[in-house]
């Protein structure tokens, strides 16, 4: 029976692997905002090549699709936006990993982790200037309104806790300003 949860499916085999991560995207925006309905998980890993086969057997073939190695090597390979699902099998929930590298963004997000909690379980937690960032930066590829909602919703519910000096240096440096102005007039 899977977990209340469902990203603890996740989260708590990369733990268990010593794999250095954290709980994003909408699942932080939840977490840091209002709930909604969402069917995965983005989940930042510092993933180095020795920790690759730890990554693929925390994932055992008849529980979770994982992606070839090769295929994971290639992702995290990549200069940036190195990316991968799994999936578990009963549920459909799926996660999509995104690998550090050298991107700026998430090797702050990582320095600057939280901790978020479910009863008594603890998890690494994305800033929440982070994910309101990447949020702004995927309204600007796919326009979905679903991120500028999360956004409005952060920024209700997290009021005088949200770093606005780091957000907007992260806007500035993004070219997020037009983003970042249509998610505060719905405010």
């Amino acid at each position: 029976m899977p977990p209340h949860e469902p990203f603890l499916l996740f989260t708590e085999p990369l733990r268990e692997a010593g794999i250095r991560h954290m709980v994003s995207g909408s699942v932080a925006a939840i977490y840091y905002g209002e709930p909604r309905l969402t069917n995965d998980v983005d989940l930042v890993l510092w993933l180095t090549p020795d920790k690759l086969d730890h990554l693929i057997n925390s994932f055992p073939a008849e529980e979770f699709y994982c992606p070839p190695r090769e295929v994971i090597r290639g992702e995290m390979d990549r200069p940036e936006r190195g990316h991968c699902n799994l999936i578990h099998h009963d549920t459909g929930f799926k996660a999509d990993l995104y690998f550090v590298k050298n991107d700026p963004l998430h090797l702050w997000g990582l320095a600057h982790v939280e901790e978020g909690a479910i009863d008594d379980y603890r998890f690494p937690l994305a800033p929440p200037e982070y994910v309101i960032a990447r949020k702004l930066e995927f309204y600007r590829e796919g326009g979905s309104e679903k991120h500028l909602r999360d956004i409005k919703r952060m920024i209700a519910c997290l009021g005088e806790e949200l770093q606005t000096a780091i957000l907007e240096r992260f806007i500035g440096e993004k070219g997020l300003r037009q983003e970042w102005e249509q998610a505060r007039e719905r405010e």
